[in-house]
This record gives C-alpha cells, structure tokens and sequence, in this order.
C-alpha cells in the first residue's frame, strides 16, 4: 500500500504509527514534495469514491485565494477542482492511503488505517 502524507500532519503521523504496529508493508509518498497529477488525482478519486471537493482542504490559505469556496460543486466542475488540487497540492486531504488490491481511504482516524488492514 502507499500513503499520501505531510510529515507535519498529525493524523498522517498516528496513520503511520498504527501502520508500523501492524507491521504492515507500505510507502510513504510526501505528496508535498512528490505531488500527484490530474491522472492520479482521478485514480485516486475513483479508488476512494469520492469526489475532488470531498478531498479538498478548504481552510488552506490557497483555497481561499483561489475563492474555492464559491466553486460550483457540479461534474462539469470535476476538471477544474482537479486541476487545482495537482496545481496546489497542499489542498489535498491527508493522510489518503491505497491499498494494491484496489480500496483507498482519507485515513484520519485510526478506523479508516484499520479498514485497509488484513483481519487479525
């Protein structure tokens, strides 16, 4: 599995730490210093089942510089919100975790790093 993280994050850093407990295999993507594009952006969102305005941090400040808050929220919107989000990665909701086999999750609490794991 691969986990999006902000190693100033705290909820990306109890992600990890349940990870390590689990003793589970997986990388770690600092997304700040290695963004994803528009075409892992959308994997992401599809694996996650989620929209782009679902997984956007809209308190950052480059949200409220680009008036995000005032975007439509619409499928014809989609491209433009996931444009934003590879141009301003600091927008995307962390920790998000991929499994291999297919599943994503926002992993900010510790149930959601769970759900991704093998049953004990």
């Amino acid at each position: 599995m691969e986990i999006w993280i902000n190693p100033d994050c705290s909820k990306c850093r109890s992600a990890l730490s349940v990870l390590d407990a689990e003793k589970a295999e997986y990388t770690v993507r600092r997304y700040l210093e290695d963004p994803p594009d528009e075409r892992e952006i959308r994997e992401v969102l599809t694996r996650l089942g989620l929209e782009p305005w679902d997984i956007t941090r809209t308190g950052e400040s480059a949200a409220v510089e680009l008036g995000l808050a005032d975007w439509p929220r619409t499928p014809e919107s989609r491209d433009r919100w996931i444009r934003a989000l590879a141009a301003h990665p600091i927008l995307i909701q962390r920790p998000i975790i991929t499994a291999d086999d297919g599943p994503a999750v926002v992993a900010r609490t510790e149930e959601a790093v769970r759900s991704l794991l093998p049953p004990r």
